[in-house]
């Protein structure tokens, strides 16, 4: 499977981003799609996932200031967009995109996009 982040910058603090992650090659084997993001210094951490295609998960740190949802699902393309509110400078990171498989569990992860949130 191929994952296509698109989306990362630079914004002030208390601005929006929006973040793309398109996967495509087997996108019918995926079973979660969602966003980590790594600091410099600091263990990759979970920011949002939507799991099954049903359920979503968020990392404390940005619980109630992020959303990540579906935009297109089918066996070509799995593609979904978190959106980023309140942002605040130690939200600057590299974010990846990740994708697991149903029964294998297999991850896959997508080339890093950098968020950086200063004024």
């Amino acid at each position: 499977v191929q994952l296509q982040a698109s989306g990362g910058g630079l914004v002030q603090p208390g601005g929006s981003l929006t973040l793309s992650c398109a996967a495509s090659g087997s996108a019918s084997h995926i079973a979660d799609m969602g966003w980590y993001r790594q600091a410099p210094g600091k263990q990759r951490e979970l920011v949002a996932e939507i799991a099954s295609g049903i359920s979503t998960h968020y990392g404390g740190s940005v619980k109630g200031r992020c959303t990540i949802a579906t935009i297109n699902r089918d066996d070509a393309k799995y593609t979904v967009n978190l959106q980023m509110d309140s942002l605040r400078p130690e939200d600057t990171a590299v974010y990846y995109c990740n994708a697991k498989f149903w029964g294998t569990g297999a991850s896959y992860w997508g080339k890093g996009t950098q968020v950086t949130v200063s004024s």
